[in-house]
């Protein structure tokens, strides 16, 4: 098998017809048939000679359907094209598509790292009008204005390719280029792209190499009649490192053909849908067979080569896209430049973040709130770089597989509790003005409650009930993103921890970026049930702090005590301000 990249691999639409080029290395022969010729006889495919075939098809045209023919012995094997970017269904035909798509507005301006607020979710279930049916990006549409009037810049796009199932989270894939046709297909997606990029957000896509599947139930599998030990064929490995908790379904990453088969795919979707960044869904899976850090028995250098390669050519098409890593082993090195040994990759995903805010904020009860691990997540980072982590309440994992949304498990059955909203409005406080790009997960402004799952969708009824709470994301966001020229410390990349007082479970830090007035940001927090009257605590510098934010407003939710924080004057380094029980307060100088 050749090791060259090979150009033109899938159908590519020419001016007076289209080219087929496909990978089956060990076929015997391959010939195609489709709508182009109503089915009626297969066209054979020339053998290149290096494990491709290729025909041109006079006159065929996008929105015609077509399937390969492929032998091997006497086995006859009937496959959709791998590089297809529409089917009828996933079990259905390879649909002729347009590659690219001309927008009408291409002058969107990236959005640099320290301004990046993400908002994740989930097409099939953020906006659903019917019950019944997937959410559309249609229906992502219609929600733009809310998103961009929360302060949301950026949204990550849990996985859209193709599934086996009409519902599902996205991670069990069986084609990496094509988009699900439930959702509205290749061209609803980058409508939506473009209705994104028109309102100034840009869009984060999750992608998934760590394995392909279910096994045989794909296209993938067995593709050209080859395999050895009962494994996947030409696309996997096919020997101890096809492992992985999803099945023996791990890509081949050694083989050149399957690297480029990823990759080419990486430059599809920054190049032709103009995504803004790429989140890699569990890159330890692809970088070690057992999901194991400091495992060199079970490492796949192929596999760290791959997501360097991913980056690379990410970075090439688009040098301000984000490129996040999900990998749970907390390694510097996914975030260290490739020429330093790294991957490459901007941020990765702060697994430890959701868990520190949890044992800091279930309990009102003193003894049982713990703050070390937070105030160590609050100083944490990756080769002394701030954004070089994603931090958030909840992600799609921390609200389900077992467990629910922050809000659900601090106050099980009561997501919308006075003590829920409290402990909310404290940890997204936390999360708006901690190190690290944050992100937020859908409903989680509105205090969505349960555990996230692909059947039910947001209750949109919420967002009237907790006006409120919304309002008060919306300041913190409008601090985080320094939108009123008076807390330029939240877009820096320096904290200190002023004052950590575990007996009575306050904890006060310092954000900024070069400091002074409108630049230094002091963040005030009472985790206990005991108001101060005042609380004594030192600033960075003298003069007047003025409240910026005070989480236990009365505008924020009726229920709370509405105490009056009023602003701190600073004399010899301290102060002395009125802290209520469970509340934030945010300071800044003008």
């Amino acid at each position: 098998m050749s090791k060259k990249t090979k150009k033109d691999v899938g159908a590519i639409l020419r001016r007076n017809g289209v080219g087929f080029r496909v990978w089956a290395p060990f076929a015997d022969s391959v010939s195609i048939k489709g709508s182009f010729n109503n089915w009626s006889y297969e066209v054979p495919l020339t053998n290149e000679e290096d494990g491709y075939w290729s025909c041109f098809i006079k006159g065929a045209m996008a929105g015609q359907e077509y399937k390969y023919f492929i032998k091997n012995g006497d086995e006859l094997l009937i496959r959709n094209d791998p590089r297809a970017y529409h089917f009828t269904t996933s079990a259905g035909n390879s649909v002729i598509t347009k590659k690219n798509y001309q927008p009408e507005t291409t002058n969107f301006q990236p959005i640099p790292l320290d301004q990046q607020v993400i908002y994740e979710l989930h097409v099939g279930t953020f906006n659903r009008p019917d019950a019944a049916i997937n959410g559309t990006f249609n229906d992502l549409i219609d929600k733009l204005d809310y998103l961009k009037e929360l302060g949301i810049n950026m949204i990550e796009l849990m996985p859209i390719n193709s599934m086996m199932m009409d519902r599902g989270w996205g991670y069990a894939i069986d084609y990496i280029y094509s988009v699900e046709s439930l959702y509205g297909g290749r061209y609803g997606f980058m409508k939506f792209i473009e209705a994104a990029h028109a309102k100034g957000i840009g869009v984060i896509l999750d992608l998934v190499f760590n394995h392909f599947g279910p096994d045989n139930n794909m296209d993938l599998w067995n593709f050209d009649g080859w395999h050895q030990e009962d494994m996947g064929g030409i696309y996997f490995y096919n020997d101890w490192r096809a492992e992985t908790p999803w099945g023996n379904t791990r890509p081949d990453f050694g083989r050149p053909e399957v690297q480029q088969y990823i990759l080419d795919s990486v430059s599809m979707w920054m190049h032709d849908c103009r995504v803004d960044g790429l989140r890699i869904d569990s890159t330890i899976y692809i970088r070690n067979v057992k999901g194991s850090n400091n495992d060199p028995e079970h490492d796949l250098p192929e596999g760290w080569l791959l997501l360097q390669r991913i980056n690379t050519i990410a970075k090439k098409i688009n040098p301000y896209a984000i490129t996040i890593a999900e990998d749970v082993a907390d390694n510097e090195y996914l975030v260290k430049p490739n020429k330093q040994g790294g991957a490459g990759f901007n941020s990765q995903w702060e697994l430890n973040f959701p868990f520190a805010l949890r044992e800091a904020l279930y309990s009102d009860k003193p003894d049982m709130i713990n703050l070390a691990s937070l105030c160590a997540e609050l100083t944490h980072r990756y080769n002394d770089d701030t954004y070089a982590r994603i931090i958030f309440v909840d992600s799609h994992d921390t609200a389900a597989n077992g467990s629910a949304r922050f809000n659900d498990v601090i106050s099980p059955g009561k997501a919308d509790s006075t003590f829920a909203k409290k402990q909310s409005l404290i940890a997204a406080a936390i999360l708006l003005t901690a190190p690290g790009i944050p992100m937020l997960f859908q409903g989680q402004e509105f205090l969505q409650g349960g555990s996230f799952n692909d059947w039910q969708g947001l209750d949109w009824d919420n967002v009237p009930r907790m006006t409120g709470i919304i309002e008060a994301y919306k300041h913190l966001i409008a601090l985080r993103k320094n939108q009123a020229g008076i807390s330029a410390g939240l877009c820096g990349r320096y904290i200190n921890l002023l004052h950590v007082d575990d007996d009575n479970k306050v904890i006060a830090y310092h954000r900024w970026r070069d400091g002074g007035p409108k630049d230094d940001v002091v963040i005030l927090i009472n985790f206990g049930n005991r108001l101060y009257q005042p609380y004594e605590i030192g600033f960075p510098r003298n003069g007047l702090w003025r409240v910026r934010f005070n989480s236990n407003w009365k505008g924020y939710c009726n229920e709370f005590s509405g105490l009056n924080v009023e602003d701190v004057h600073v004399e010899n380094g301290g102060g002395s301000i009125l802290l209520p029980p469970s509340t934030v307060v945010i300071l800044s100088q003008d």
